[in-house]
């Protein structure tokens, strides 16, 4: 009898061991789930919609010089020390695997590099892109375009859609004229708040914004998905000046990638009326008295080198994040 009680004591600690073994597990395991998740939404994106058949992903943030910048010096070196890190021009991409199509929206002069990382990480396959859609003539915003032209890939009709006048510029004036000509590109006239419909799951709409439009209409775009729909403006006046209500139009959405170009007045060492954008400041002004889930929506994007908050790191922008304020980072993927 005695070794039967033996018995049932050593099988008794053994499976309190094996069962508190478990716990552990499960509790270990919870525990890395909660913090994944929690990573994954402080993010804002990203690793949440890998699975997702229709996305956009973020291919530049900077302003149209990019950065670092021309005439600072200090900025390349800072880059080639690793102190910061260099940011290519503004740019999304709108992935659609299911019908295994992917567009640009912007053609920057960093455009070979975006395509490779369109190719790289998201979708890799002929045509090299499936069209581009443009929001105007300013430099870091069609200028890719060129190389599509003879002197570098010698593309055959890619696609550009683009509003009447930005069509008739690029269609009238060197060297643009030659890749219409020589059917390198293929203009898609676009007409304003005029759905497209590009794959059977996604819509692009363009919509007129005021800007300085010097040879092209400014336009920003709505991007609709089978669950999700998102607004880029990356470039815009003042929100005063628009027709919209900005708040109004951000509360539509589910993402609103937003002119960041400056954070304040004065960052720059000229009149900043003769670029005009809507400071950050400004635009959370107009957010202040909307709860989080509103301005989580917001993701600010088109940073100028001069715009503190382009770091990281930078305390204000870190006290923007903890109100609920995002900030773009290249490789971010929000799902449709």
């Amino acid at each position: 009898m005695s070794l039967i009680i033996s018995y049932i004591i050593v099988r008794f600690e053994q499976i309190s061991f094996i069962m508190n073994s478990k716990l552990i597990f499960f509790a270990l395991s919870l525990l890395i789930i909660s913090c994944k998740n929690k990573e994954d939404s402080t993010k804002g994106t990203s690793s949440r919609y890998n699975d997702a058949l229709q996305y956009i992903t973020v291919l530049g943030i900077a302003q149209d010089g990019g950065y670092p910048h021309i005439n600072n010096t200090n900025e390349f070196e800072a880059v080639t020390s690793g102190s910061i890190k260099k940011e290519l021009v503004v740019s999304l991409g709108i992935i659609d695997k299911e019908a295994k199509k992917k567009f640009l929206i912007e053609a920057t002069p960093d455009l070979p590099e975006q395509l490779a990382i369109l190719d790289a990480h998201f979708l890799d396959q002929d045509p090299i892109i499936n069209g581009v859609f443009l929001t105007h003539a300013h430099i870091g915003h069609y200028t890719g375009l060129m190389y599509f032209g003879r002197e570098a890939m010698g593309a055959k009709d890619i696609n550009v859609f683009a509003m009447p006048k930005m069509k008739s510029f690029l269609e009238s004036n060197g060297p643009w004229s030659q890749l219409v000509t020589l059917d390198n590109i293929r203009i898609q006239a676009l007409k304003d708040r005029e759905p497209l419909k590009v794959t059977n799951e996604i819509n692009v709409t363009p919509f007129t914004v005021p800007h300085r439009d010097e040879f092209s209409e400014t336009v920003g775009y709505k991007i609709s998905g089978p669950t999700k729909t998102a607004l880029f403006i990356p470039d815009i006046n003042k929100w005063s000046l628009w027709e919209n209500n900005i708040v109004d139009e951000v509360k539509k959405v589910d993402y609103a990638f937003l002119d960041a170009t400056f954070y304040k007045d004065g960052e720059i060492p000229r009149p900043m009326s003769e670029v005009p954008h809507p400071f950050i400041q400004e635009t959370i002004e107009l957010f202040n008295n909307e709860v989080e889930e509103i301005k989580s929506k917001i993701i600010f994007i088109h940073f100028n080198h001069s715009n503190l908050l382009i770091n990281p790191e930078n305390k204000d922008r870190k006290k923007l994040e903890e109100e609920g304020y995002r900030f773009a980072n290249t490789g971010d993927v929000f799902g449709l």
